[in-house]
């Protein structure tokens, strides 16, 4: 399990600065950011859903509201990078998204409220 925390944090913080980075990149680095980011996006997913699974009790049904909540902030998170490359003139809304994005996937997994 610590094997697993420590990759699904360093894959959230290599899609988070990456992300960021996108907003303020040169286009022809697209390329390039988008590979990284969309492999470090499906690190978060992998290593995210195995944790899950290992914290998973047995006998109670269905998956939890905080972990659909933070698989939607993954898809927010995942997109935010093409986006930063293809609307420029709106850089501040999505870098404010991705960041209540990011804020509001932390809060999930800290409180898990439902």
């Amino acid at each position: 399990m610590p094997t697993l925390l420590t990759l699904h944090l360093a894959s959230i913080f290599v899609l988070l600065g990456y992300t960021f980075y996108a907003f303020g990149a040169p286009p022809e680095t697209r390329r390039r950011v988008m590979m990284i980011t969309g492999i470090a996006a499906l690190a978060v997913l992998v290593t995210g859903g195995a944790m899950l699974h290992l914290i998973h009790v047995p006998g109670t049904p269905g998956f939890p509201g905080w972990a659909i909540v933070k698989v939607v902030c993954w898809l927010g998170l995942g997109c935010m990078g093409a986006f930063a490359y293809r609307r420029r003139a709106q850089a501040d809304a999505f870098m404010l998204l991705t960041l209540a994005l990011a804020i509001l996937a932390v809060v999930m997994v800290a409180d898990k409220p439902f």
